[in-house]
């Protein structure tokens, strides 16, 4: 186990940076607060444990503990897996695209984008506890950035068969969509997703944390 005196020293940044961004979504609620109660509210669907509890599994309860695609696909098989993967990445892919298409201001989308990966995170319906993100910020940026989705997917690919380590290649993609962004000056999309990068290094701490200690995440 990690020493929680320990992890707590070495997130303060990472805290603090999630209260900024958390202060900078609450700003914008004011303005856009349809779209973040939207997104928010529909990247809350646990659909992991949803399509679990289908075949009788409390996913919470087994494997990981996880309610994302690839905690589902090795407890009960590549199918329900990718059938979450499909259903996550399409709550943040369509409060983002309803935005982006019936909002006069292209900060909507973000803000519902953004709302959904936290909503998928930190969902009211499992005590405000929930997945890594990864495949809800995936439909986001599918739908502001579908090359750039397009590039982080590859990244994960690569890595991923670099390291047989899924949580190493989704840092990796988001990262560098991040990255990519900053460059070109997109600085909207690239506060979003230098966000969503530092969200789910959060969101990932107990695998980084058993990966410094040599052990399987």
């Amino acid at each position: 186990m990690v020493e929680h005196g320990n992890l707590a020293g070495a997130m303060t940044p990472l805290g603090w940076f999630l209260g900024c961004l958390l202060s900078c979504l609450l700003g914008l609620f004011h303005r856009f607060w349809f779209w973040v109660l939207l997104g928010f509210g529909v990247g809350a669907i646990p659909f992991g444990v949803i399509v679990a509890r289908g075949k009788g599994v409390d996913i919470t309860a087994r494997g990981s503990g996880n309610i994302g695609a690839t905690n589902v696909a090795r407890v009960l098989g590549v199918v329900p897996g990718l059938i979450v993967l499909v259903l996550d990445a399409a709550k943040g892919a369509l409060p983002t695209a309803l935005a982006l298409r019936a909002a006069a201001d292209p900060r909507a989308a973000l803000a519902a984008g953004g709302a959904a990966i936290l909503g998928h995170c930190f969902s009211p319906v499992l005590g405000f506890r929930g997945g890594k993100g990864v495949a809800t910020a995936l439909g986001v940026f599918l739908v502001l950035t579908p090359a750039l989705a397009a590039i982080a997917v590859a990244v994960f690919a690569i890595v991923l068969v670099g390291t047989r380590v899924p949580a190493l290649g989704s840092l990796a993609g988001v990262a560098t969509v991040a990255a990519i962004l900053i460059a070109s000056h997109d600085h909207a999309t690239a506060t979003l997703a230098a966000g969503t990068t530092l969200l789910l290094l959060y969101t990932h701490r107990t695998n980084l944390a058993k990966l410094r200690r040599g052990k399987p995440p």
